[in-house]
């Protein structure tokens, strides 16, 4: 496979906070994340373990979906690992659990077919 490399390796997993803080991926704090994680994205495929936080507004799923689309423009994936039980409903109530925790291959497919574009 050509240029598919980047999806089959193992995406690097980041966490949203220090080891056991608690978070809020809401309004104010959300750039933090944003500006923390863009370089990163647009380096390598990440996965954003999500175990600490604990509320999520539509803030926070803007950052989430700017942070996937700058790693797709990229070529790399971006998931989130282990939300919690709130956090994952936010994201399925919204349609990006399908996106975000489990994409599929074709979604990823695409999203690197649009990169190359």
């Amino acid at each position: 496979m050509t240029g598919a490399s980047n999806f089959e390796s193992m995406p690097m997993v980041v966490e949203a906070t220090a080891q056991g803080e608690k978070m809020e991926l809401v309004r104010g704090q959300e750039q933090d994340l944003v500006e923390r994680l863009t370089p990163v994205v647009r380096r390598e495929s990440v996965s954003l373990d999500l175990g600490s936080v604990e509320r999520i507004d539509a803030a926070g799923l803007a950052a989430l979906i700017t942070l996937y689309c700058d790693a797709c423009k990229a070529g790399h994936s971006f998931t989130v690992a282990r939300p919690r039980r709130h956090v994952r409903e936010i994201l399925a109530l919204v349609g990006l659990d399908r996106i975000l925790i489990a994409p599929d291959a074709a979604q990823r497919e695409a999203c690197f077919e649009e990169s190359a574009a």
